[in-house]
């Protein structure tokens, strides 16, 4: 929950406006507003607004069209796809067509047992009930239509902690398989007139009734022109926070430390939604990737380097350290999940890899795709990147305490001279860091989701703190948080497939509209 001094900070300085009716308010409009919204009259009251026509958006919008709803999408950006233009697009069911062609046996009880483990029972176990039992109708609906997942998926992970079964899998387009399957489809619903698409317009308020009803959607389109839209409904779904440092820092308590977040990811759901009366959870439960190269201390900055950290792959030849210069972390420690965990708990959420000459001449790359002169030019001039030739002044300048730093070392290094257990239980111990010059490369914790957004319910209402919910508001996709479904962790699929999953359940039968 978000206090109220947050609250005051996210919410947009407006106040709730009344319904435009009668001759004497349409007056008030200028006369190109006045032309867009007699173009629109016939669509005087709208069955469901979906602001944000993305990953969740698209969804609930086809799927309420086919239901014989009237549908407007709202979105900030020039096109549709929100967030589709660069997720990878990786999603998880059980029971999908894909597991029966290859004998898979899998069912909705062990997913979700999956996801808890993984999370350590730290998601909305309601919701994530509610993903487990539809996400394979989900996935299996896109695959009549022509999705197809790459050579060997399902699998078992991809970078995260592993399912105890191959559930897993993506598209070697990314998200934008999904998006290329439902955007003819929405072209087509709009040719017949169910659904209506207003792009560069974004939702600027929420229009309530004395009793706290949403009624209807005010509008904003990049030319400052302002409409209010009637609805029986309003379904918010435009995405998360991720470009609003700001709003990002107030409610993870973090700062946003990297550059990666789809431009159009304000919070503008979020702000609308604390508007109406409701309220931000999962704040608390930010998970941390286990590390990437900023390109600077500006936060957010991009990054410029991804580090192969991930012991099945690349077997660790570094020690890892934090600013202390202390070693946090079993380097080769096999759960993806207890390093991030850990790396959470540091601080800054950043740790060093510090290694000596024989190991940078002898070890495969640290970094994906970079080449040894690139590497090499780094650590001549940049600030992630440091070399020195004693242990005590790489801590210097790296910023690391070099007492500790050089203390650290030693323990390591003598571990493997008398061949000692090691303190922290590292099995995979090649060289000693014992011939200088030394380096020192800094990577950064990080993450790609808002894991804060809107408190919902079982039925994927907007509610109030008090868990009352706001009639006619619902909310789906980043919008209500990756923790929701994910947890304290980074949970295979569970960025993309809520997001879908949830889309067409409201589209499809969760929104009581009848028409």
């Amino acid at each position: 929950m978000v206090d109220q001094t947050k609250k005051r900070i996210l919410n947009p300085t407006m106040t709730k406006r009344a319904f435009l009716a009668g001759t004497a308010a349409t007056a008030a409009l200028s006369a190109q507003s006045l032309g867009i919204r007699q173009a629109m009259a016939q669509n005087a009251e709208w069955d469901l607004i979906v602001v944000g026509g993305g990953t969740a958006g698209m969804p609930a919008a086809l799927f309420a069209a086919e239901r014989g709803a009237r549908v407007l999408i709202v979105d900030a950006a020039p096109q549709l796809g929100g967030t589709m233009d660069r997720s990878t697009g990786q999603v998880a069911a059980a029971g999908t067509v894909w597991q029966k062609e290859q004998g898979i046996e899998d069912t909705a009880d062990a997913h979700y047992d999956d996801v808890m483990r993984i999370n350590r029972n730290t998601s909305d176990p309601v919701l994530t009930r509610l993903l487990v039992d539809n996400a394979a109708d989900t996935l299996n609906w896109f695959a009549a239509r022509g999705f197809t997942i790459m050579d060997n998926h399902p699998v078992f992970a991809g970078g995260h902690e592993p399912f105890t079964t191959r559930r897993y899998q993506w598209n070697k387009d990314g998200a934008r398989a999904f998006q290329n399957i439902m955007d003819p489809m929405i072209k087509k619903e709009q040719a017949d007139g169910r659904i209506k698409v207003l792009l560069s317009t974004s939702a600027i308020d929420l229009v309530q009734d004395d009793t706290g009803a949403v009624r209807g959607v005010v509008t904003e389109n990049d030319s400052g022109e302002r409409m209010d839209f009637r609805s029986k409904f309003v379904l918010l779904t435009s995405g998360g926070c991720m470009s609003n440092p700001r709003m990002f820092e107030d409610l993870h308590g973090v700062p946003l430390f990297c550059e990666v977040a789809y431009p159009y990811s304000q919070g503008q759901g979020i702000t609308l939604g604390l508007g109406a009366g409701g309220y931000v959870r999962g704040g608390d439960k930010y998970a941390t990737l286990f590390g990437t190269i900023l390109e600077s201390d500006f936060f957010p900055s991009p990054s410029i380097g991804s580090p192969s950290l991930t012991p099945q792959r690349r077997p660790p030849w570094e020690v890892f350290v934090n600013v202390h210069g202390k070693r946090f972390v079993r380097e080769d420690h096999p759960s993806v999940a207890h390093r991030e965990y850990t790396l959470g708990k540091q601080p800054g959420m950043r740790h060093w890899a510090i290694f000596d000459q024989e190991i940078l001449d002898t070890a495969p790359p640290l970094i994906r795709r970079w080449s040894r002169e690139k590497l090499d030019d780094a650590f001549i001039d940049h600030p992630m990147f440091e070399k020195a030739a004693t242990l005590g002044e790489l801590g210097v300048k790296a910023g690391i305490n070099p007492y500790n730093l050089e203390r650290e070392i030693k323990g390591y290094n003598d571990g493997i001279l008398y061949d000692r257990p090691d303190a922290m239980g590292r099995e995979h111990r090649p060289l000693a860091l014992s011939k200088g010059p030394f380096y020192a490369v800094r990577m950064q914790g990080w993450n790609v989701m808002s894991y804060a957004g809107l408190g919902v319910d079982g039925q994927l209402r907007v509610t109030r703190s008090d868990g009352t919910p706001i009639p006619n508001l619902y909310a789906a996709g980043e919008v209500t948080g990756n923790a929701t479904t994910s947890g304290n962790a980074l949970t295979n699929g569970m960025g993309v497939t809520p997001a879908l999953t949830f889309g067409r359940l409201l589209g499809q039968k969760m929104i009581p509209f009848t028409v």
